[in-house]
């Protein structure tokens, strides 16, 4: 059986870590080719260089950072609002917000409904 090889675009995991960062941008759809262009802000680029430097776990408020390809195989902690949800980076992730990996909002379960909600469940609690 042949490995299925991972590719972004065309270009193999080996050749987009030899590419720099505008090299990649020009990979991206044109919202986020255009963000890099324009340059990253400071506390992103503080983000990347802790990165780097290889810390076991990241954490960050930062949801607009871009996924490149230095960041594939790290373990980031990203804040949805309430708590940081951990999230281990993988190639498919690529070009992606940060922000959009982790969700801000709960699913809605509901059970069935409320007591009075209808006639017939007035008395529904009672026995």
């Amino acid at each position: 059986m042949v490995e299925k090889v991972f590719k972004f675009k065309g270009k193999t995991m080996e050749e987009l870590l030899e590419l720099d960062r505008n090299q990649f941008a020009e990979l991206l759809s044109s919202r986020k080719r255009r963000t890099i262009k324009r340059g990253i802000s400071e506390n992103q680029e503080k983000f990347m260089e802790k990165l780097a430097k290889g810390k076991p776990k990241l954490r960050t408020h930062r949801r607009d950072i871009i996924i490149t390809p230095a960041m594939v195989g790290k373990t980031v902690e990203v804040y949805n609002g309430k708590k940081f949800i951990t999230i281990i980076i993988n190639e498919e992730m690529l070009g992606y917000y940060l922000g959009s990996l982790v969700q801000t909002r709960k699913i809605a379960s509901h059970k069935g409904t409320g007591v009075g909600a209808t006639k017939s469940s007035k008395h529904q609690g009672k026995k």
